[in-house]
């Protein structure tokens, strides 16, 4: 009884400051007492995670209730000597604690300026226990803690960004003109010096430092490029866009390299001449994370230098896509995803450049329809993500696409799954699938929904299948979404520009348009990305036009009929983003093509 006083009297309070309504508190406690006491949460936690309340009122009457100051980073000027502070602290702390500290949510804010043997430490919960053994890890006599909402945690951490701050490259006393001379890539004395320095250079951390920073910043890929014998610079791609993350100049790219793949599994550290593909997996801040990892050999400006690029896929799994929910459909085009899915059998097909988010829709739609009276097989090349429930095929140099979509028919599917539909074998297999009574979802390179339909007729699909086999093809891209904090309108927008996009006046004059401008807290104006859609839903009409066609599908009629029956192409849909003020012109300009 005394363990759950306290958390009526604090949900009391949320009540009476119109926080939560009282059904959602007795819900709340509901969900409480059936959880087990291993995983049990706090009534907090269960508000914030399950009913959508606002974190930051919930934990700042958290701190209330508890009697922790707050304390609010906007009164202070953080400088970079502050910032530097804050990482000193973290970095002389044991591994296991600093991992603490980062997964709790706790940072070493600042000294106090009438003691400075006080260490102010803040966290966006200070109830937790975690937090006070970090806080007595810290090299001072005396600390205190206080309460920081959750936003201004975050933008500081970011700021802070400890994994960057650990890639100082450490000189050595034991470097001489001798390790500049071009050695004989396959001599003994050359693996020997490479070694050398790997051991001396901290070169383990780097790499280890690298992949923690692709994860914290949601990079998708990590590229690590060689630019001579002793230049590397390392490039992450985050929200569609490339730029360089960090330059390291005093180790040979040989080295970097061969850390780098012994990194990775099914990848030789010793070949340098030819493609290898291999994997690694590493916990991150307490999360299991995937890397797909691709070397090729490159030509340097030094002839004995065997150069190699190498190109990691960070997959992680998606912090949305659990749900299609979380994928930025607009309704209609929501609703007939939702009505394709839905159906026991047919196909239906997410097409769109590399990079657009097809996986992440696909496994959204999986989730969706999956329960345990299903048996669900998908059939991929490489395995990106792991799905609970799905009996997932990886691809081998002895079990080809053919071969393992004619040995699935025989595993009595209900849904299935392929990775992407590549050639005609492919295509026709997949088709007769979904003709058969299974349910199939596949991917297909097009620039829109109705080319899709004339790539698979093109790879001699028959009509009459693609007319009655697919439910649904859905073009897919991934528009930049300006920052929030820094973003700036427009006072004359070019209305011929806006013209030309599409736009009629009357959206022009109803419509405030924004430029990015760049800030701390964005990557040049802009900050995460939102998918925009084209759903070619397949209804008699369309199903007639296709078999109707003789040598070629009539692509312009089957989209004109489209729209007509409610579809939004893509230069439509990002128009829709542009005038909301969540995108720019020019990435609607970028990522979408004029319709004539």
């Amino acid at each position: 009884m005394d363990v759950k006083r306290p958390k009526k009297e604090f949900g009391e309070i949320l009540i009476e400051k119109g926080i939560i309504t009282p059904d959602i508190l007795l819900t709340a406690l509901d969900t409480l007492s059936k959880e087990t006491q291993k995983n049990r949460r706090k009534l907090p936690q269960v508000l914030v995670e399950d009913f959508n309340v606002d974190r930051n009122k919930v934990y700042q009457e958290v701190a209330d209730f508890y009697a922790f100051k707050t304390l609010d980073v906007a009164n202070y000027t953080v400088e970079d000597s502050q910032l530097a502070f804050i990482r000193k602290q973290l970095n002389d702390l044991p591994v296991s604690i600093r991992e603490l500290a980062v997964e709790n949510h706790v940072l070493p804010f600042t000294t106090d300026p009438e003691n400075p043997d006080r260490l102010f430490v803040i966290t966006p919960d200070p109830t937790k226990s975690t937090v006070h053994l970090i806080a007595r890890t810290f090299d001072f006599l005396k600390f205190e803690i206080f309460y920081v909402s959750y936003d201004q945690y975050e933008e500081l951490w970011k700021r802070v960004n400890i994994g960057r701050s650990t890639y100082k490259d450490k000189e050595s006393s034991l470097r001489d003109e001798s390790e500049f001379a071009p050695l004989e890539e396959d001599s003994e004395l050359y693996e020997q010096v490479l070694e050398e320095e790997i051991n001396r250079s901290g070169l383990v951390d780097l790499v280890e430092n690298i992949f923690m920073d692709a994860v914290r910043v949601g990079a998708s890929d990590i590229h690590v490029i060689p630019r001579g014998e002793r230049s590397t610079e390392f490039h992450f791609r985050v929200d569609g866009k490339l730029s360089v993350w960090y330059t390291h100049t005093e180790s040979r790219a040989e080295a970097v390299a061969a850390v780098v793949k012994d990194r990775a599994m099914n990848v030789d550290r010793f070949e340098r001449n030819t493609a290898q593909d291999g994997f690694a997996q590493f916990i991150i801040d307490r999360k299991t994370v995937r890397f797909r990892v691709s070397v090729i050999p490159v030509v340097g400006k030094e002839l004995r230098s065997k150069l190699e690029s190498i190109v990691i896929r960070v997959l992680q799994e998606p912090k949305v896509g659990s749900s299609i929910d979380d994928l930025g459909f607009e309704p209609v085009a929501r609703e007939s995803f939702v009505k394709a899915i839905s159906k026991p059998y047919g196909i239906v097909i997410v097409t769109g450049p590399t990079g657009s988010g097809k996986s992440t829709t696909l496994v959204a739609a999986l989730k969706t329809v999956m329960d345990p009276s299903v048996n669900v097989i998908t059939v991929e090349d490489p395995v990106e993500y792991f799905i609970d429930g799905a009996r997932q095929v990886k691809l081998n140099p002895k079990l080809d696409f053919e071969g393992a979509l004619r040995a699935i028919l025989r595993h009595d599917p209900d849904i299935v799954m392929v990775g992407e539909i590549r050639d005609q074998i492919t295509a026709n297999i997949a088709v007769k699938l979904a003709n058969t009574g299974h349910l199939t979802f596949s991917t297909l390179h097009t620039n829109d929904a109705p080319s899709a339909i004339s790539r698979l007729y093109k790879m001699e699909v028959e009509p009459f299948l693609l007319a009655y086999s697919i439910n649904m093809i859905l073009a897919q891209r991934l528009l930049r979404k300006l920052c929030e904090k820094c973003k700036s309108p427009i006072s004359e927008p070019d209305q011929e520009v806006l013209k030309k996009v599409g736009l009629t006046e009357k959206e022009i004059k109803q419509s405030r348009f924004y430029r990015p401008i760049g800030c701390k807290d964005c990557l040049k104006g802009y900050r995460g990305r939102t998918a925009i859609h084209e759903a070619l839903y397949f209804t008699k009409d369309i199903r007639k036009v296709i078999l109707e066609a003789d040598r070629m599908v009539d692509e312009e009629r089957v989209r004109n009929l489209a729209i007509k029956q409610g579809m939004r192409t893509l230069r439509q849909a990002a128009l829709e983003l542009l005038k909301q003020g969540v995108t720019s012109l020019e990435e609607v300009a970028s990522a979408t093509v004029e319709e004539e």
